[in-house]
């Protein structure tokens, strides 16, 4: 069982750090680590909540949401990019950045967690 979660997590690290490197070229806002966030948020959401039906295996489980979203979205780098604004004396795009990926992280979950 732990392979589905290692295969998962190894295709969610690398989507993370493809995607992440393409959207966040030099961008004043960390548009890259936000999508990734809210993406990923909705594919757990949309996974728990087949999971929880019982309309999954607990292998494909195991597979996307504890690996592939688990490795995908990343509150770490979240963190990095906040303390990097605050540094940079960007408060205003720290707090929207910080105020966007909790709600619309929280509200793609949501959405995932009743479609």
């Amino acid at each position: 069982m732990i392979w589905f979660i290692g295969i998962g997590g190894a295709l969610g690290a690398s989507s993370r750090f493809l995607l992440g490197n393409l959207l966040n070229k030099k961008s004043l806002f960390p548009a890259g680590t936000w999508l990734i966030n809210v993406t990923g948020s909705f594919l757990l959401g949309w996974l728990a909540g087949l999971h929880l039906a019982g309309q999954i295996s607990e292998e494909l489980w195991l597979f996307g949401g504890v690996g592939f979203c688990g490795a995908y979205t990343t509150f770490s780098t979240f963190g990095y990019e906040t303390i990097t604004l605050l540094q940079s004396k960007k408060l205003k795009t720290a707090v929207a950045y910080i105020t966007a990926s909790l709600l619309a992280g929280g509200i793609a979950a949501a959405i995932g967690l009743l479609i």
